[in-house]
């Protein structure tokens, strides 16, 4: 059976909540693999608009079971809140969530790590949202100073060692001077309370997914973020702490490179980027702020204003050949119903020389001068219409000019904010 793995092609912020709330309709698994809650998904259902940060979009659907895999690094206290937040509106998770036992924890001290970094970076800081994951991804990669789910199930060893770390941890914050002192006993007696109130949830994920596979069942992959903020792949360093590509989906979630049968990758019908970094096709001024007002372009967990601009198909062909993509959804096109024309770059040069490639280098990317074709606007509404034959003929024309330039096929169009405002082609 399937394994589907939903992924962003831009700077985050595509839309990715909507289009795995649509696929999980018809899925039975739906994972989370990477990131923590610095990343924010938004599905509307009615009037009601729920935001997720760290569970999966599918909790919205009967009968869907919901993993948070070990790629991720979880906010107990962040986790627990959505939890309760969806208990109030009638959605019990009991038996249809699952919390990865090699999922990395986030305490205050990431936070705290986190905030005084970019603090004393001053103009060089990489705009983080401050909530301690790379930090946390930090401390996995370090290893004797971070916490798995599994490690607080001896309550002993889990306060011995939270007493070294913690004492290390004290140190560094009276070297940079800066918040208080956390207490050793005060924290672990939290995070006990924590793992006592989601024990019911932790599993071995990856072998719970396997079975799922080989049992039939159809899974779907989420991503948080996009590809151009993957560690590795993205705009570095102006990205996340962790691999947000289809490449780091089996890796994050534990299953076999075999299971992997496509890869659907999210791209908005314009650019937006939040926080620092090169932006190619960045819009200025009235431009940018009337694209952001219209497309309510502010960021999900933090709220903060994104950065506007034209599509970029340099990009997009890059993050497309990256990941393997074999479809494309398409978001936001209704945001442009009111634009004539409208711009797409579709090549880069640097003194006078045409770029051949995505540049690695941030410094490059940011003195590249974007090229650009006008396709004619359609200044007609979009959001009521359900077949893609019923668009406007300049909408048709702009899904397929994106088709072409980046190489691959536009299956399912967004035009508007509703579960429902989706053109499945």
């Amino acid at each position: 059976m399937p394994v589907t793995v939903v992924v962003g092609l831009q700077w985050g912020d595509e839309g990715k909540g909507k289009i795995v709330d649509s696929l999980a309709r018809t899925s039975d698994v739906v994972v989370r693999f990477q990131g923590g809650a610095n990343a924010g998904h938004t599905v509307v259902v009615g009037e009601q608009e729920v935001i997720f940060h760290l569970l999966p979009a599918g909790v919205l659907h009967e009968g869907v079971e919901n993993v948070i895999a070990n790629g991720l690094v979880v906010d107990p206290a962040t986790l627990l809140g959505e939890i309760d937040a969806l208990s109030k509106l009638g959605l019990s998770l009991s038996g249809k969530l699952f919390l990865s036992d090699r999922a990395h924890i986030v305490f205050p001290y990431h936070r705290w790590q986190d905030k005084a970094t970019e603090s004393r970076a001053g103009e060089a800081q990489l705009g983080t949202t401050r909530r301690g994951i790379g930090p946390a991804y930090s401390d996995k990669v370090i290893r004797h100073t971070a916490f798995r789910f599994c490690d607080l199930f001896d309550e002993s060893s889990f306060r011995k060692r939270l007493e070294r770390v913690v004492s290390e941890k004290n140190r560094w914050q009276e070297f940079f001077g800066d918040g208080e002192s956390i207490l050793a006993k005060e924290l672990a007696d939290e995070y006990l309370d924590y793992f006592g109130r989601l024990k019911e949830y932790i599993c071995d994920t990856s072998s719970l997914l396997r079975d799922r596979d080989s049992s039939g069942k159809r899974i779907l992959l989420e991503g948080a973020h996009g590809t151009l903020l993957d560690v590795d792949f993205g705009t570095y360093p102006y990205v996340t702490s962790s691999n947000c590509t289809a490449l780091g989906a089996l890796q994050g979630s534990g299953l076999p490179l075999k299971t992997m049968t496509e890869s659907i990758g999210v791209l908005k019908a314009y650019s937006t980027r939040v926080g620092s970094g090169p932006f190619p096709t960045e819009l200025e001024g009235k431009d940018g702020e009337w694209l952001r007002e219209r497309g309510r372009e502010y960021g999900a967990t933090t709220g903060r204003p994104r950065r506007c601009g034209w599509f970029d198909a340099v990009a997009a062909r890059y993050a497309i050949e990256l990941n393997g993509i074999d479809r494309i959804a398409l978001t936001k096109l209704d945001v442009l119903d009111q634009v004539d024309p409208i711009r797409v770059c579709t090549s880069y040069t640097s003194e006078g020389s045409e770029v051949s490639s995505f540049p690695a280098e941030a410094r490059v990317l940011e003195k590249v001068e974007p090229g650009y074709v006008d396709v004619a606007g359609w200044t007609k509404a979009t959001p009521d219409v359900t077949r893609f034959e019923d668009l406007p003929p300049q909408a048709q024309g702009y899904v397929r000019r994106l088709e072409d330039q980046t190489g691959a096929p536009v299956s399912l169009i967004s035009v508007g904010r509703k579960r429902d405002q989706i053109i499945h082609r």
